[in-house]
């Protein structure tokens, strides 16, 4: 079966809803990770520290450069995920619609290319 990835994608302001809120989003999340565990469907979630703790990589120029967190012109942040074994787009689109997200948040659903879908001549090692 096809892996897809929902990834989460908040804002400022929908993180700002989820952390007032934080004890019942975690027992909601809990209670979705058991749905999709019961389902046979869940490989695997993570959810990501505050931006402020992480960095960023820019190969814009000549040599990378580094630059700490909190990022500058951000509207959306990637804060997590979850990776499905599914049939179809359309299944993993049914669960994204059922992530317990604050309001103004979104899931991006995408696809995780099998390894025969991989030009066999690439150099990267799997």
């Amino acid at each position: 079966m096809p892996k897809y990835m929902l990834i989460m994608r908040g804002t400022d302001e929908s993180n700002a809803a989820m952390m007032a809120s934080i004890e019942e989003g975690i027992a909601r999340t809990r209670l979705f990770i058991e749905e999709m565990m019961k389902a046979g469907v869940l490989l695997g979630a993570e959810g990501l520290d505050d931006p402020g703790q992480g960095a960023v990589v820019d190969f814009s120029g000549e040599a990378p450069v580094v630059t700490d967190g909190p990022y500058g012109e951000t509207k959306e942040l990637f804060g997590g995920f979850f990776l499905l074994d599914v049939a179809s787009k359309q299944e993993a689109v049914e669960w994204a619609k059922r992530v317990p997200a604050a309001p103004g948040s979104k899931i991006e659903i995408r696809r995780v290319p099998e390894e025969d879908e991989v030009p066999q001549d690439s150099t990267v090692q799997r």
